[in-house]
């Protein structure tokens, strides 16, 4: 049995679809819909919302908010996956409870299998944007747990994309580019087709850029100026609060003005309430026509600077837009007008036979048609089971399948003797009177191309009666195949410069980035630094493991993201290990981007799986403080940049208030730094 149902979670919505016929199906929501905003809240009876009722309450609360006289937003959350990883909360009072991002995404998770109806889901394949850590990952497996899925497997966007889109296809080969703008991200994936197998060559991505841009651009260069030029809201523009209670709800209104300029001409923008009050107490009203020249003015801008990153990307690995067989576009922005026009003058012209919004979800749920369930549920034990082994979606017109009894599983007779029958379920093809134990056989199948192929499993004894078998059927899809998944970052550790004394990043060998997985990494001559004795939990040792990205092998370890520890402590020894005492380590990542660690240990010729503790991402004032001051001691950044900074994040510890979003701009400004080692 497989997995079959596919999770798509993006920063603004959530949609899960499954296989039903050979063919990746969305399941509709209980509203009709193909998705749910990622939205969950409580309301005054403390009563769970979740996706568009919590997303309508959320927006009706901002629009109430406008008048700055209330906070009835505050028990409604839609940016959690951004804080997924992190000891970020979010307190209710409604319930006068906390609640982690893990915890909020569960809650969706647990509303998306409720729409299958027929299933009870206890299995699936969760998407994750590209750019997700290892912390984050980890973070998304929880919170499928949590949602009340036994086995949670990943995949990465791009690659479901390019599942979804190469599905069903007999030609495809060449280089693809997946240009995936999503709500509040964006990431290019340089592909390659070959043989039907797809791989991951290069990423290049920004985690802030993404729709939350366009529709911020719409309400700061269209909206606000009109209400600027027709209301007097000096009072509102000058209170930094109050101005992005504006923003937000003035979002909504850009993001149907986007939606419409998508398909039309102009649009006009007309609203006669819940748009606030002025500051001489008159209501304000919107009444504007925006035109697609406006609309091109305002957001080519953004969309260019996602451009930029995809051509940077092809030029680092000597390509050019001609190269490419096809460009997929992924997200809602993409239906972008604008965004198009744009992509096929400096690019190539996209590829436009795909739903950019379900892309990434059909994609999931063709990958989920290639894993096993760990655990299978058995109907009838009286029947003979069987395992059967074979390959869920297969680009070969000959594929082997095995078939082998499981004697343990069967609680009835089985004869000594036994032979199988398959036939494929029109009647063209048929293998007979293959004998079958306990050990196994293989049948090598006819598969007609392009299609699901269905079988049926017959069992005889050898006088030629028919015995009943579980399961007694099988489907193989023939289609595009395969993939290699990638590292998205290099796996490295720490290690001490002995000419400054530089705590350095170092790439294990074997886990750089773009590796395919699974990959196995090995880290030699690590040295204890004191005696580890046996049974003692406090003699430990800890070895963090980092995340770089390009260009960080030999810079700072700070620079790059601490995303686990490896911790070998005295208390599963089974004697003294010396000071000074070699340690082996062997890091294996699984295509799901799991780890495990094997440590052996020369001195007492031991080995031992260790377990990994994959951290929260506590990025803290104190965090960047000290790199603001690091790279400023070091003369690696200007004093204007500095103390820009610092007068931020002081006034944030003086309120004891840290903005994470604000952090880790300014994180991502300082690490990005031209010589910041």
């Amino acid at each position: 049995m497989k997995v079959y149902f596919g999770i798509h979670i993006s920063y603004t919505s959530a949609s899960i679809a499954r296989m039903i016929d050979g063919q990746p199906t969305i399941i509709k929501t209980n509203v009709l819909k193909d998705k749910i905003p990622l939205c969950v809240g409580f309301n005054k009876k403390g009563n769970l919302l979740v996706g568009d009722s919590a997303h309508n309450a959320l927006r009706t609360s901002n629009l109430i908010d406008i008048n700055f006289e209330k906070n009835t937003s505050a028990n409604y959350y839609s940016g959690f996956l951004r804080t997924i990883g992190t000891d970020k909360t979010y307190y209710s009072s409604n319930t006068n409870q906390e609640y982690s991002s893990e915890q909020l995404l569960g809650f969706v998770i647990r509303a998306l299998r409720s729409f299958v109806k027929d299933n009870d889901v206890k299995a699936s394949v969760i998407t994750v944007p590209n750019e997700f850590r290892l912390n984050q990952i980890e973070a998304i497996r929880k919170a499928g747990m949590l949602g009340g899925l036994e086995q949670v497997e990943i995949v990465q966007e791009s690659i479901a994309a390019s599942l979804a889109f190469d599905f069903g296809s007999d030609n495809k080969a060449g280089f693809e580019l997946v240009f995936d703008f999503g709500s509040e991200y964006f990431n290019a994936t340089l592909l390659k087709i070959e043989e039907g197998i797809i791989s991951t060559i290069d990423s290049e991505g920004d985690s802030y850029l993404g729709g939350k841009n366009i529709d911020f651009a719409i309400v700061d260069e269209i909206i606000l100026p009109y209400i600027q030029e027709n209301y007097v809201i000096d009072s509102i523009l000058e209170d930094d609060s109050k101005k992005q209670i504006l923003r937000n709800a003035m979002k909504y209104y850009a993001e149907a003005t986007k939606n419409e300029l998508s398909f039309k001409d102009s649009y006009n923008l007309y609203k006669e309430d819940r748009c606030g009050i002025d500051d001489d107490g008159e209501e304000i009203e919107i009444d504007v026509t925006i035109t697609q020249s406006d609309i091109e003015r305002v957001l080519a801008p953004v969309f260019q600077k996602a451009i930029n990153l995809s051509l940077s990307l092809l030029e680092r690995n000597n390509l050019k837009g001609s190269s490419l067989g096809s460009l997929i576009l992924v997200g809602g922005p993409t239906f972008s007008p604008v965004l198009r026009k744009i992509l096929e003058e400096q690019i190539c012209k996209p590829d436009t036979s795909v739903d950019p919004k379900t892309i990434i979800v059909k994609g999931a749920a063709i990958y989920a048609s290639k894993i096993n369930l760990e655990s299978d549920a058995l109907i009838n034990p009286y029947k003979v089971q069987l395992e059967i082994g074979h390959e869920a979606i297969t680009g070969e017109t000959e594929e082997f399948v095995t078939i082998k009894i499981l004697e343990d599983k069967t609680d009835g007779p089985i004869p000594d003797k036994v032979f199988a029958e398959i036939r494929r379920s029109d009647n063209a093809w048929t293998m007979a009177n293959v004998k079958v134990d306990t050990v196994g056989e293989v049948f090598e199948i006819q598969l007609l191309e392009l299609i699901k192929n269905d079988f049926e499993i017959a069992l005889f004894d050898d006088n030629g009666n028919q015995l009943q078998c579980e399961p007694s059927t099988f489907s193989i899809t023939h289609a595009i195949v395969d993939f290699f998944p990638t590292l998205p970052y290099n796996i490295g550790i720490e290690q001490k410069d002995n000419k400054t004394g530089n705590i350095l990043f170092k790439t294990i060998n074997g886990l750089e980035k773009n590796r395919s997985l699974p990959a196995v990494g090995v880290i030699n001559g690590i040295r204890t630094e004191k005696e580890i004795r046996p049974g003692v939990e406090t003699d430990c040792i800890k070895i963090p493991i980092y995340e770089g990205d390009f260009g960080s092998e030999g810079t700072r370890a700070i620079l790059s993201n601490h995303v686990a520890d490896i911790q070998i402590n005295g208390e599963n020894l089974p004697c003294l290990l010396p000071r000074h005492s070699d340690i082996d380590l062997t890091i294996k990542v699984d295509r799901s981007e799991r780890i495990s660690v094997l440590a052996y240990f020369p001195a007492i010729d031991f080995s031992m799986e260790i377990e990994l503790y994959i951290i929260s991402n506590k990025l803290s004032l104190v965090e960047v403080e000290d790199l603001l001051f690091e790279l400023f001691e070091n003369e690696k950044i200007e004093s204007s940049v500095f103390q820009k900074h610092f007068d931020i994040i002081f006034e944030m510890k003086k309120e004891n208030n840290p903005d994470l979003d604000m952090l880790n701009e300014i994180y991502k400004e300082l690490k990005t730094l031209p010589n910041n080692v």
